[in-house]
């Protein structure tokens, strides 16, 4: 791991730990603004993904967007047509908004949803989607005129957009539960955590990178997570593994 990733991999569990701290999701706007700002965001949204028959702005948890084009958002009812949305339905992996391309023909208001959103500086873009057990049900977006999004920083985007996710969705929605994870799935998202692949995990813990595999898959699982990332997220925010 060089060192800037390093320094990433530090500003991100720095970031967690200060989450543990906060219980209001205003605290949570405040600190994702200013640890996000690192990586040239400045706006984000937290919604779930609505069905046909819900409006969005029921279900969004947190937001920090301008207030004009939320406003126009929601009333031209364009998350029904967002092109980002639409990828963020299609795929777990996180991705950028110029990865959202939009056809005039299928989707005739995807460029004036993109434009709308240049307007208020929100030029670039980044969207984490949140998997369940029933699918895509939520998403992180965030956006800013001048991303810092490489190899290095995305790994650490990720981590930091998971944890807040749980952790605004915790303070929302408090619930107690017990520890799902078997002691070896749990030390397998704990090297995780820690930056260690699978061959790594194995030949610290004395075991094939297949089992190691098996136990990040059987976490995933029972954590409801769309990827290892998201578990690690998940078993960080519930305090079912420790660093």
């Amino acid at each position: 791991m060089s060192g800037r990733s390093l320094d990433h991999t530090i500003h991100a569990f720095e970031f967690i730990e200060e989450l543990d701290r906060l219980a209001s999701p205003q605290a949570i706007i405040d600190a994702m603004e200013r640890s996000f700002a690192q990586y040239g965001f400045e706006n984000f949204i937290m919604p779930g993904l609505p069905h046909p028959e819900q409006q969005i702005e029921s279900l969004v948890l947190l937001k920090k967007w301008p207030l004009g084009w939320y406003e126009r958002y929601t009333r031209n009812s364009y998350d029904r047509h967002d092109p980002v949305i639409r990828l963020c339905r299609r795929t777990v992996q996180p991705f950028e908004w110029g990865e959202a391309h939009s056809d005039p023909e299928t989707i005739p208001k995807g460029r004036e949803i993109m434009h709308g959103a240049a307007d208020f500086g929100m030029r670039q873009g980044y969207c984490l989607p949140i998997h369940g057990l029933n699918g895509f049900e939520a998403c992180l977006s965030m956006s800013g005129p001048d991303l810092d999004l490489t190899p290095q920083t995305k790994p650490a985007i990720h981590l930091m957009s998971m944890y807040a996710f749980e952790r605004a969705r915790l303070v929302l929605a408090p619930s107690a539960r017990p520890n799902p994870l078997t002691a070896r799935e749990r030390e397998a998202l704990r090297w995780a955590a820690l930056g260690k692949s699978a061959a790594d995990t194995g030949e610290i813990l004395g075991v094939t990178e297949r089992t190691i595999t098996a136990h990040i898959g059987s976490a995933c699982a029972k954590l409801s997570a769309a990827n290892k990332t998201h578990a690690v997220a998940r078993a960080l925010q519930h305090r079912l593994i420790e660093i």
